[in-house]
């Protein structure tokens, strides 16, 4: 559960980093970043900042802001009511990012796997991605990301998201945020 004073700073820090990509957002867009902190409790080490600017039942296009090592957690997104399940290219905006997806494993993977969850990463197949290199994600294909120590900006395209579908490979994981209200709009 993240504190609405929380997701407020969490909010304010990713338009910043968006802002300093270049990416311009309406006042609505700003109000309305998701953060998603996964029920962990450890939004900076994992965690994720999305603006999603377009969600329909054809395609989704999204922002995702990764502050320095933040990452996102593995997880996969399966066939739902007869469709494949969200295939999503990824293209890096600014900093770095490293995507690992199933394949043959890194001999010395980039990224950091946090320490508390590190039984829940299982695939190691390292795709660096930098400014104006992209990379897609099939469906149903396990992934995780982690951002380079300057963080980064990564602009998303996909068949339609259903977030709350997502399967993650740590049970513990709460895709939808649950914000506790403490006196801060």
């Amino acid at each position: 559960m993240i504190k609405r004073s929380q997701m407020r700073v969490a909010q304010q820090r990713a338009a910043a980093a968006l802002d300093q990509a270049g990416v311009v957002l309406t006042p609505e867009e700003r109000n309305n970043i998701e953060i998603a902190e996964f029920g962990l409790d450890r939004l900076m080490e994992e965690g994720l900042e999305l603006v999603v600017y377009e969600n329909n039942d054809r395609y989704c296009a999204k922002e995702l802001v990764l502050f320095p090592r933040q990452t996102c957690p593995e997880h996969k997104h399966p066939p739902i009511d007869g469709e494949p399940g969200k295939r999503e290219t990824f293209r890096c905006r600014a900093g770095k990012v490293w995507l690992y997806v199933e394949g043959p494993p890194a001999a010395a993977p980039k990224a950091r796997v946090p320490a508390v969850s590190k039984p829940y990463y299982t695939v190691f197949h390292e795709i660096e991605l930098t400014p104006g290199k992209q990379y897609t994600i099939e469906p149903d294909t396990l992934h995780w990301f982690q951002a380079g120590d300057d963080g980064a900006i990564v602009s998303e395209f996909s068949s339609t998201s259903r977030d709350e579908a997502d399967i993650f490979t740590d049970p513990r994981i709460k895709r939808i945020p649950e914000i506790e209200e403490d006196g801060i709009q």
